[in-house]
């Protein structure tokens, strides 16, 4: 039996309209991620806010900061950026796994400046061309001493950001000597500092600059895997500030609550439920190493560290459920886990089954962006959960589906279950892109939100998501923009169109696969052009494990790529696969419907149930017809 839950959250759509009723300023919440976290230093001072496990093992003695030295930290974190010669205006680029200074450069960094933290895992070039976009001024960077190649992919990136003033390495505790943090100079003549030197230095009471204000831009966020200019996005602090408090209106968290925080912190999602979410309402984050859910430690573990943390919550994505399920609890006590969310991607039916039967623990599904700051929408912890939907809109968050024409205009509202655009208004959207280029179609009229999902709403204010218009490829919940995969196919000489999808993945959720042309007269082989894109794709996980050439690419009516078709080809061709490989005889054939988007039909004379099984460990509508 799991532990109860509080009763104060939403239950149904009835819920949010009711919490709306009271204006939102007249709650009395903070505007500011600094002020979430300075309210709850000063109201749980001495509480934990973040316990920290270096190697992931349950019984290892955790690295602990209460609320009034989170505060302390995040201060120090702050002058030492002012002291660097940061303003509000400027931006701070961060490229680190999880770890405690982690934290302190983001909200330290949102306290004295603009933030902007880059993915790790991306190659040296893409991100130096996202802080070189960001215009940062100062980066926080892993140490050589931290091994793993981290500074040495980017220590070449350095002398491309003009804005530069300094650069704070993050290193092995004793592995180097400096009495004022500084350390050298790079070949192009900026400083480096050590991270934790320089915080030692600096005043931890306050900050030394006025605090952010509710209209100041907290963070650049990229958008995801990008070759060329990448699309960032700017949060306010307001922005943050109002989704921290709307999910708290939704979720009833507390003080008691404890949240495991294995996302990385350069995702929008870990902001929030590794950060605000938690720093909010008084409660504590257990994070887990550098690598956090990557770790080889952290999931063979993952139950135990529920049982001696008594977590409460925590936020995966798909294949982390996946990878949870073939983990015993053994002797370990979870009862105290309420619920686990997932919002990066879609849910497998037969993933969200499983571990629900198994465990016991809610899973809640939502929806959201980084557009959007994060979620827009999430299904009720405390009322019915409808597996495949992505809930309900937030509190004090508009979310509806319209018909947009060919040139992405306005036509009307979606009636119920209708598929259409996705479009949210509220405090927690965005103003735009940092280049002014790219906002062109991001909003309709009167400040929607074109997400450029499509979806439905249902009777009882559910949105189901029925496909996407806007065709990122989502990997295990990390966004890969398919022209990235498109412009590294047309460079080979042979190749005269391409079109990248995410074809359907029982661990991943989606691979990438290329459709390509060939030009008039010239040749190739699909391994040979999928070697090709392999070795010119900045980012290894938008790499595509498949290519398949055909005579002619599906157009629209306007002469646009149709890439639902291209899914459709997909989703036959890999549900084929998997049920071969699994020795069931059947015949699939895949349609788009106007209400639901794709939807496989499986024709087999095998038994339904053992189709069933294959056919729901990927996130696709289907219907099994048995003889």
């Amino acid at each position: 039996m799991n532990a109860p839950i509080g009763q104060h959250g939403v239950r149904s759509i009835q819920d949010v309209i009711a919490i709306e009723q009271v204006p939102y300023r007249s709650r009395g919440f903070a505007e500011t991620s600094y002020e979430i976290i300075r309210r709850s230093a000063d109201k749980y001072s001495d509480r934990v806010a973040v316990r920290y496990l270096v190697t992931g093992k349950p019984d290892e003695e955790p690295l602990t900061w209460t609320y009034r030295e989170l505060l302390a930290g995040i201060h120090r974190a702050a002058n030492a950026f002012t002291g660097l010669g940061l303003v509000r205006e400027s931006v701070l680029s961060y490229i680190l796994p999880n770890l405690p200074q982690t934290h302190l450069t983001l909200f330290g960094g949102e306290a004295a400046a603009i933030v902007n933290p880059i993915n790790p895992l991306l190659e040296g070039d893409v991100i130096g061309k996202i802080a070189e976009e960001a215009g940062a001024e100062l980066l926080v960077v892993l140490g050589p001493s931290m091994g793993g190649g981290s500074w040495e992919k980017i220590e070449p990136q350095i002398s491309r950001l003009r804005k530069l003033k300094a650069v704070l390495q993050v290193n092995r505790a004793g592995s180097v000597d400096s009495t004022d943090g500084k350390l050298s100079v790079s070949a192009s003549g900026v400083p480096i500092y050590d991270f934790d030197i320089l915080l030692a230095l600096q005043a931890a009471d306050a900050l030394a600059v006025s605090p952010p204000q509710p209209g100041d831009v907290a963070a650049y966020f990229h958008t995801g895997g990008t070759t060329g200019v990448p699309k960032i996005a700017i949060h306010t602090h307001a922005n943050q500030a109002f989704l921290a408090s709307s999910t708290e209106l939704v979720t009833d968290n507390g003080v008691e609550d404890v949240a495991f925080g294995g996302l990385p912190l350069f995702h929008v999602n870990a902001l929030f439920s590794a950060g605000l979410m938690v720093f909010g309402n008084g409660g504590s984050v257990v994070m887990a190493t550098p690598t956090g859910f990557r770790n080889p430690e952290v999931i063979p573990n993952f139950w135990k560290i529920v049982s001696r943390y008594k977590i409460t919550w925590f936020s995966a994505v798909p294949t982390i459920y996946a990878a949870l399920l073939a983990v015993p609890f053994d002797d370990a006590d979870v009862s105290s886990l309420r619920y686990g969310i997932c919002g990066a991607a879609p849910m497998p039916p037969e993933i969200f089954r499983n571990f629900q039967d198994r465990t016991g623990i809610r899973l809640i599904e939502g929806y959201g962006l980084t557009e959007a700051t994060c979620m827009s929408s999430l299904n009720p912890i405390f009322g019915e959960k409808r597996i495949g939907s992505v809930g309900l809109r937030i509190p004090y968050q508009e979310m509806k589906t319209v018909v947009l024409d060919e040139h992405g205009t306005y036509v009307r509202d979606c009636a119920v279950d209708e598929s259409g655009i996705v479009v949210v208004r509220g405090a927690n959207v965005f103003g735009g892109y940092k280049q002014a280029g790219a906002n062109v179609g991001v909003f309709i009229a009167d400040g929607w939100l074109n997400t450029g999902d499509l979806g439905r709403c249902d009777a009882e204010g559910y949105f189901w998501l029925t496909g996407r218009e806007k065709d990122l490829i989502i990997r295990g919940g990390h966004n890969i923009d398919p022209s990235m995969i498109e412009n590294a196919v047309m460079l080979h000489p042979a190749v005269s169109v391409a079109a990248a999808i995410g074809q359907p993945d029982a661990y991943s959720g989606e691979l990438a696969c290329v459709y390509v042309t060939l030009k008039p007269g010239s040749e190739s082989t699909a391994e040979e052009l999928r070697a090709f894109a392999a070795s010119n794709i900045g980012e290894r996980a938008a790499a595509p494990v498949h290519v398949e050439i055909l005579d002619a690419l599906p157009l629209t009516a306007v002469g646009k790529i149709f890439k639902p078709e291209l899914r459709r080809l997909a989703t036959e061709r890999v549900l084929s696969k998997a049920l071969a490989d699994a020795g069931i005889g059947a015949r699939v054939s895949a349609v788009i419907d106007v209400k639901h988007g794709l939807i496989a039909t499986i024709d087999s004379k095998a038994d339904a149930a053992q189709v069933k099984t294959v056919v729901d460990m990927f996130a696709v509508r289907t219907q099994i017809k048995t003889k």
